[in-house]
């Protein structure tokens, strides 16, 4: 996600009470044993299909509220990956739940070795406002079925939606085991001085900072979901008519304002024309009869994106124009911008692509690995030793080949960033071991007690010794 300066925090003394009372009160129900059984965590994993799929027209009205968002991009970006994410999460907990053996080294025998996953405590799910509900409950699927209580501090940036989940989620999962906290920064800030087992982050690069180091002063382990410029590499040898749709409508989607969305383009020379005039060709087809411009969230980002489009020193080729009554930006296309402007430096985070001209895979590869390691790299090539490259030569969280953001959409494959686009991962069973501990058991008999364990060390011991060890 885009990042901005954080505004200083401010613990006020109503927050920390509120904060210690709350995760006190969860972590009496975590000693309690109650959430550990498979039971108790399919009942909360059903609870969260029922609320999404009961609650759906209100949940869409609420992201409307926030994000002007239609009623079927919130089913398709909120609600229909979230239902997916629990019926996945409830049909395979039972066999991440059990114990894995092991081998032992001949030195370790006679004895048996396994591990386990068990709950960490009580944890901490900090959402974002950009896909309020699929990225606060995702996590939250995955801190309860590894058997945590957990508070939710949905983003203050889509009230509506905070709101509504405030009144939702006692009502469908364990009121005494999941709580929600509404609030700014300082409400974060007062449940991190509690010292909880693990805070789960969705957010901007700046702010997941302020995370880890207000979770560092406790050792609270974290997962950061951050973001970055995520690039898309299209090479001569691609369909380029598809490449074209695809990248401007998982663009378009939510404005621009999803943290895998594609933030600029680095196309070979011989075929950037036809690209940017699929892209064009393509916008117009989806805009028909929508608003010219896209509703951005707020006035502070929608300035931010209208200052990244004043000084970029390339060519506007679609829209550039914004509308400040109706805080929305029109889907903008913009050609070879300078690569040291605002516009090529930070995460834009709305509807505006760049798209810069390269002159082979060679110039691509060293465009991307001169900037910070994205969450998403997105290939579109008919080359698999173009593929193979690529994968070697680029570190990324994920890559997508001649697609973009769908893995997202994969349980079976981890989720998350690296370097500055994030730590750690989760979806599917990747979910249930980032908020689990990992435990290894070593069970051995007592007999035989052999002697040559113990001291006195003589030289024949310790050879023997070197020999098994």
């Amino acid at each position: 996600m885009t990042s901005v300066t954080p505004e200083p925090v401010v613990v006020d003394s109503a927050a920390a009470t509120d904060a210690a009372s709350v995760v006190a009160r969860l972590r009496r129900t975590f000693a309690s044993g109650r959430t550990r059984s498979l039971q108790w965590r399919l009942r909360q994993l059903e609870g969260i299909t029922r609320l999404v799929r009961e609650r759906e027209p209100d949940l869409a009205a609420a992201l409307s509220a926030d994000l002007g968002r239609p009623a079927h991009y919130a089913w398709l970006g909120d609600f229909a990956s979230t239902t997916a994410e629990a019926e996945y999460a409830r049909k395979h907990l039972k066999r991440w739940m059990r114990r894995r053996r092991t081998g032992l080294p001949l030195s370790m025998l006679p004895g048996k070795a396994f591990y386990l996953y068990e709950p960490l405590g009580t944890v901490l799910v900090i959402g974002p406002w950009n896909y309020p509900v699929y990225l606060t409950i995702g996590p939250l699927i995955a801190a309860v079925a590894a058997g945590n209580t957990a508070v939710v501090k949905p983003s203050e940036h889509a009230p509506a939606t905070s709101a509504l989940l405030a009144q939702l989620i006692p009502q469908y999962l364990d009121p005494e085991a999941v709580a929600v906290l509404e609030g700014d920064a300082a409400v974060t800030q007062a449940v991190l001085a509690q010292g909880i087992d693990l805070a789960f982050f969705t957010g901007g690069t700046e702010i997941g900072k302020r995370v880890m180091e207000a979770a560092a002063a406790h050792l609270t382990p974290v997962v950061l979901e951050l973001g970055g410029k995520s690039p898309v590499i299209v090479t001569a040898d691609a369909d380029v008519e598809v490449a074209a749709r695809r990248i401007a409508w998982v663009k378009l989607l939510n404005s621009g304002q999803t943290c895998i969305a594609p933030d600029y383009v680095l196309v070979e020379a011989a075929v950037r024309d036809r690209l940017v005039d699929g892209i064009r060709r393509t916008v117009e087809e989806f805009q028909n009869g929508e608003p010219a411009a896209q509703r951005i969230v707020n006035a502070r980002q929608f300035a931010r994106l209208t200052g990244l489009l004043s000084d970029h020193g390339g060519s506007v080729v679609l829209g550039g124009g914004s509308d400040d009554e109706a805080v929305a930006i029109e889907p903008t296309v913009v050609l070879d911008p300078s690569p040291e402007s605002a516009l090529m430096g930070e995460e834009i985070f709305g509807p505006v692509l760049p798209v810069l001209t390269v002159d082979s895979l060679d110039s691509a590869l060293a465009f991307v690995n001169a900037r910070p390691k994205p969450l998403g790299l997105y290939l579109f090539t008919g080359s698999g030793a173009t593929k193979e490259r690529v994968l070697a030569e680029t570190s990324s969280g994920g890559v997508v080949i001649n697609h973009l953001a769908f893995h997202c959409l994969v349980p079976q494959l981890p989720f998350g960033g690296v370097g500055a686009s994030g730590m750690g991962a989760y979806h599917g069973e990747w979910g249930f071991q980032a908020l689990s501990h990992r435990k290894a058991v070593l069970a051995k008999p007592a007999k035989p007690d052999p002697a040559l364990l113990y001291p006195p060390y003589t030289d024949t011991k310790m050879k023997l010794l070197r020999r098994f060890f």
